[in-house]
């Protein structure tokens, strides 16, 4: 075993292969060492998170040192047949880099049976492993912004289907109306670890036996029926409500994050920054946890529908309210805000900071999926985002609880407003030894933009120069953390956010300090990072 740093709260076991990383897996769930909060499995390494208050890393790399590797891993009976078309855009690519021709790559691909290793990235994604042996496919040099919804893939010795679109490397070979993952089931991932998988080609057979039918679920805002808003404007006579006039750019539902649903292939998401997250609900009265409305950029527009008590925290960003007889005026941030009836609170472009938090005494009535009511971009799991004319129910305050409306924190100072710098502490590993000497040394010596490209999911970043590995082989996918500095082939890192896949397959020569995770997530596009490596990279070792 090897035991790499990640961060104060997280390490990185590697081991020799995938057998004997089931092995440790099994053996920790087992062991239930305390202190540790999740286990992230992959290919040849677990990524262990713990509380550093209950368990230290030099204490816990002990405990996992003593862990006994010996058994087998048991598979599942059940086998899961899966039609594909193989009509994927990297077919003709994986065939040349193979040596054989499309036909023999899709013939190699339904002929043998693969097995799930483990799942990660997003929900419902699993890491197939025991195919045919000439599957050693490297993964693209940049990774697509989007990967549509079912597509058959190949990375490495793996092959995976994508359960809904989103940002990936793999090479694409074909596509599945098979839906991965559902959450009117029971089990919402089709595959769970140790099922048995076949790929069938629907081309040459339209119906497989015991193929799933199910189609792949869209990520649709819910439509309200006329009945519907009755419903919930009778409701809010109770407690109030907001109706949205405008969504701005992207509007979300957020709170604490769903954590402990890592077995799930699902990551905690939640606020990108946790203390205004916090403080917009301290200020109205609410406890700490309560949803509230993630907005990036400007262009919020709330009008109240009875009495209401609000508060916007996060970016600096100008905020007004419009009386239902016209009058405006200008309100501050970081205080209790009351609404009278018709009131419309707005929210401008911010001048610093990328996003504003608005919460509301009381709190939203939003039902939470997997215990949370986070809308997880990546995964699309979670509340809808916010849409025009939409009626935001505000739950009655209960009587039996006190609520305190005061201010209980001063705003970020120095929020990066876009073409301006920030400065992020680092702590370098897991995969620090994977580059260069120079390119460790570029990483803080030059300075990185925020690219377009960026969003809750992660920050891709550009630099004059790109960052050179020392190792050039491809890496097998692992667990990746928030704050996680990963680098694919092009050299060019991305900051991975709150929205992060649990696992992936560029190495991580970094990761962002946790006390400054909430200043990364309000770093606006067309800012420049520096980074400040606050601990070097070092391997861990046991201590007898």
């Amino acid at each position: 075993m090897r035991f790499l740093p990640v961060h104060r709260q997280a390490i990185l076991v590697e081991l020799a292969d995938l057998q004997q990383t089931l092995l440790l897996l099994g053996a920790l769930q087992a062991k239930s060492i305390p202190g540790v909060q999740e286990l992230v499995p992959a290919a040849r390494t677990i990524l262990v998170q713990f509380a550093p208050h209950l368990i230290t890393a030099a204490e816990l790399v002990k405990a996992i040192a003593g862990c006994d590797l010996s058994g087998s891993v048991q598979r599942s009976d059940v086998l899961v047949q899966i039609p594909v078309r193989y009509e994927g855009e990297d077919l003709a690519e994986v065939a040349q880099i193979l040596g054989i021709t499309a036909e023999e790559v899709v013939r190699r691909h339904t002929g043998c049976e693969w097995s799930v290793a483990f799942t990660g990235f997003a929900p419902g994604f699993a890491y197939l492993s025991g195919g045919d042996a000439i599957f050693n496919v490297p993964r693209r040099a940049t990774p697509r912004t989007k990967v549509p919804a079912g597509a058959v893939a190949l990375a490495g010795t793996f092959s995976a289907v994508y359960p809904q679109a989103s940002p990936g490397g793999w090479q694409i070979i074909g596509f599945t109306d098979t839906a991965m993952w559902d959450l009117a089931r029971d089990l919402p991932a089709l595959l769970q670890p140790g099922y048995r998988v076949q790929f069938v080609d629907a081309a040459a057979q339209s119906t497989a036996s015991g193929a799933s039918s199910d189609a792949i679920p869209d990520h649709k805002v819910s439509e309200i029926h006329p009945e519907q808003e009755q419903e919930q404007a009778a409701t809010a006579l109770k407690g109030g409500a907001l109706r949205v006039r405008a969504t701005g750019l992207l509007t979300l539902f957020q709170d604490l994050g769903r954590h402990g649903q890592a077995g799930q292939g699902v990551s905690a998401s939640g606020a990108m920054d946790q203390a205004a997250f916090k403080t917009a609900n301290r200020l109205v009265g609410n406890a700490s946890q309560v949803p509230v409305l993630e907005t990036v950029g400007g262009g919020l527009s709330l009008q109240s529908v009875g009495d209401n008590v609000v508060a916007v925290t996060g970016a600096d960003a100008p905020i007004s309210i419009t009386t239902a007889e016209g009058q405006r005026w200008q309100v501050p941030r970081y205080a209790a805000i009351a609404l009278a009836d018709g009131d419309v609170l707005s929210i401008g472009q911010p001048t610093a900071g990328a996003r504003c938090y608005v919460a509301v005494r009381g709190g939203y009535e939003v039902a939470p999926v997997l215990g949370s009511a986070s809308t997880d971009t990546l995964a699309h799991v979670g509340p809808p985002a916010l849409r025009s004319g939409q009626l935001l129910v505000v739950q009655p305050v209960q009587k039996a609880v006190v609520a305190v409306v005061a201010d209980t924190a001063l705003p970020v100072q120095n929020l990066p407003a876009a073409g301006g710098e920030v400065v992020l502490d680092v702590e370098l590993g897991p995969r620090t030894d994977w580059f260069t000497a120079d390119a460790v040394a570029l990483l803080a010596g030059q300075r990185w933009q925020v690219t377009p490209q960026s969003n809750r999911v992660g920050l891709r970043l550009a630099g004059e120069q790109a960052l050179t590995r020392a190792i050039s082989s491809e890496l097998p996918s692992e667990g990746t953390p928030l704050g996680a500095i990963q680098v694919p082939a092009s050299g060019q890192p991305v900051l991975f956010l709150a929205d992060h896949p649990l696992t992936g397959g560029y190495p991580v020569i970094g990761c962002v300090a946790l006390h400054h995770l909430d200043l990364a997530g309000q770093i606006p596009v067309g800012a420049w990072i520096r980074f400040n490596p606050v601990r070097s990279f070092e391997e861990l070792t046991p201590t007898l």
